[in-house]
């Protein structure tokens, strides 16, 4: 006898949602990835996504779990209705996505040469962008289509390009025409269940699609992207990492973790992390030498007799002028501090010596 597969649950749905919703993680949990991936590529929907889901999810939950009501309600609709009617909500975001998607992959593609190579070529996966967003949304839930007439009707409104040169113009006309597209030439409905795939599969297939959407960004940021100095110019982020790679502070940062990973090769990792922790100053014993003005050698009557002087220099009661006064006040209870700190480390260890020895 075939075991029963666990039922999927409102409330761990409406958990999942108030928790990791705006990345999908509720449609993950009820097996809906390729809602879950638009969701979380676009942040939750804009947020309105999210928002929405929290009326729609029992509806999600019955469809997942195959409620015999839910099924019944389904077959009524796909007698009454050749295909799956208009629908406005699913409309715009077919809308929506398609633009952001073409909009991302335009402007990821380097504007300027980069290895003597023009790479504006590119922009030629617009279409194919747009029609990807549109055809996934389109396949949400109960409903299907073919991606081949939209993406068809997308390279054809491409060709628009030519005649209007404002991205915003062609773009927009593209995505239209594309969802158009779709919704009167391959929306249909989905009379046979998904494919069930294991969990191991599922979160590999969106490992992939979140690892090239991703990538598509990160050429976003890399060959496009500027960042402004101090000085307010615009430096492109590719430069801009050249030359930290080639920077002093990064060169000097290599010597020293080659020298860590050396002298912890010969010492042991607890050594290193013993050096991390007395570098980190956490008594404040390096500050203290500091800001009394001597070395790390110097002995306890050293320490007292700076201490002093330091005191005498310091004395608010010294100042006439209230701003500082205010300021010589600070610097006497930092001098106090100091001198606190670093009696009380030499007091341990001269006790610590002093049990040694015993």
């Amino acid at each position: 006898m075939l075991r029963s597969e666990k039922k999927k649950s409102v409330l761990w749905a409406y958990v999942l949602w108030l928790f990791g919703g705006i990345f999908g993680l509720h449609l993950f949990y009820l097996e809906r990835d390729a809602h879950a991936f638009l969701t979380w590529s676009t942040i939750g929907g804009y947020g309105l996504g999210w928002l929405a889901d929290i009326t729609k999810i029992p509806r999600y939950v019955r469809d997942v779990n195959n409620d015999p009501k839910f099924l019944e309600e389904f077959i009524q609709k796909v007698r009454k209705n050749k295909k799956p009617p208009f629908s406005t909500s699913r409309f715009i975001s077919a809308i929506t996505v398609g633009y952001f998607w073409g909009q991302l992959v335009l402007i990821a593609v380097p504007q300027e040469e980069f290895g003597g190579i023009n790479w504006r070529f590119l922009e030629c996966l617009v279409p194919a962008a747009v029609a990807i967003g549109v055809w996934m949304v389109g396949n949400i839930g109960r409903e299907m289509g073919s991606p081949w007439k939209t993406l068809l009707v997308s390279y054809v409104s491409y060709l628009i390009r030519w005649y209007y040169y404002d991205d915003s113009v062609w773009l927009t006309f593209i995505v239209f025409a594309s969802a158009l597209a779709f919704d009167s030439f391959s929306k249909q409905w989905r009379r046979k269940p998904r494919e069930k795939r294991s969990l191991i599969k599922r979160i590999m297939i969106l490992s992939l699609c979140g690892s090239v959407y991703l990538s598509i960004w990160g050429s976003y940021l890399y060959f496009n992207g500027k960042i402004t100095d101090s000085n307010g110019d615009e430096i492109p982020v590719h430069e801009a990492l050249h030359h930290f790679f080639t920077s002093p502070w990064w060169t000097d940062l290599k010597q020293s973790l080659f020298d860590v990973y050396t002298f912890a090769q010969h010492h042991g990792w607890y050594e290193v992390w013993k050096q991390i922790i007395d570098l980190s100053d956490p008594q404040g014993e390096q500050n203290a030498y500091k800001v009394l003005g001597l070395s790390p050698t110097a002995s306890q009557s050293e320490i007292t007799s700076r201490w002093r002087h330091l005191s005498r220099e310091w004395h608010p009661d010294k100042i006439k002028d209230p701003k500082l006064k205010t300021a010589a006040q600070e610097k006497f209870m930092e001098i106090q501090q100091a001198y606190d700190i670093l009696s009380n480390i030499k007091s341990k260890r001269k006790r610590q010596n002093k049990k040694s020895v015993d």
